[in-house]
């Protein structure tokens, strides 16, 4: 098949180019659910005996000082996991839960005891197992909270992509309520949670899509097929354990493999896998776009109306 020919030349073409310092990427929905799948049978049940916050590291903790949020946490019982877009909730003994927001380079791992602590090391968090929990984030945008209500946290993200809520008619209507381009409206975490710029130029390309086509103007067709190229791409990247570009990695360092697996993301100037077109890449909403001008035609401008009688 051309798509598994295109695959194997483009891994030999990423490996010749590793990225570069600002392609930092913040974990989508996929990183942060199996990064979730991962943890929750190794600390349900554990107990935080202690833990530490680097004074280099003053944004970390959101909503109260670093040593009250240590306090809090000492002696709690993880109960549970879930996720809230691209939010790691850790749910304790006492009804709180742990939230944590990896942003662009945060890395949570479950580490051993022997572990080499490195320089990045902004958070630490002792196990009654003998295994930490460590918080790793080389440019310290990373966050965290200890709240009594979630929704504190959570209360303004949008439609869970992944949920029965997330139906072509709930994707229709807040689209339609927008005139800035679909691809920034999919990026809005208010609109559709867990969704970032790898699988939503990933799902405009399935649904055959222009990135710049205004959201008010699609069809309830486009809409569908947003959805549904959206649930295939989130899936597939499950199923590959995340997309590792340079700094996602799991709760035990390992990367997703689910790179390879991508149609347009990243790969400027390389054929398309559905039609051959060359992929290129621009802005929309001031974020980088790629896309393949063959599969996802421009939108025709609207012509403009002229009031009968006026002059020119």
């Amino acid at each position: 098949m051309a798509a598994r020919g295109g695959r194997c030349a483009r891994s030999r073409r990423r490996s010749a180019h590793p990225p570069g310092p600002r392609s930092a990427l913040v974990p989508e929905l996929p990183e942060v659910e199996t990064l979730r799948r991962d943890l929750d049978p190794e600390i349900v049940g554990r107990e935080i005996l202690k833990g530490w916050i680097s004074e280099n590291a003053p944004r970390l903790v959101q909503g109260m000082p670093p040593q009250v949020f240590l306090d809090s946490l000492a002696r709690r019982r993880f109960t549970g996991t879930s996720r809230r877009g691209k939010y790691l909730v850790l749910e304790l003994d006492d009804g709180t839960a742990f939230i944590l927001h990896l942003r662009m380079t945060g890395q949570l791992l479950l580490v051993d005891p022997q572990s080499v602590v490195d320089p990045y090391a902004r958070a630490r968090f002792w196990l009654d197992d003998g295994r930490e929990l460590r918080f790793r984030d080389v440019r310290k945008f990373g966050t965290m909270w200890h709240v009594a209500d979630r929704e504190l946290v959570l209360h303004r993200l949008g439609l869970e992509p992944l949920s029965d809520e997330f139906t072509t008619a709930a994707l229709y209507a807040a689209l339609a309520r927008r005139a800035a381009p679909v691809k920034a409206v999919l990026l809005d975490q208010h609109v559709i949670a867990g969704l970032g710029n790898i699988y939503v130029d990933e799902a405009l390309h399935l649904a055959r899509v222009h990135p710049l086509a205004p959201a008010r103007d699609l069809s309830r067709r486009q809409a569908g097929a947003i959805r549904e190229g959206a649930v295939r791409v989130l899936e597939q990247a499950l199923s590959n354990r995340g997309s590792s570009f340079r700094d996602y990695v799991d709760s035990r360092g390992r990367p997703g493999s689910n790179v390879q697996h991508l149609r347009v993301y990243k790969r400027t100037g390389e054929p398309c896998l559905s039609c051959g077109r060359e992929i290129v890449r621009t802005l929309a909403g001031g974020r980088s776009t790629h896309y393949c001008p063959g599969c996802q035609r421009r939108p025709r401008r609207r012509a403009t109306r002229r009031v009968a009688g006026a002059g020119v």
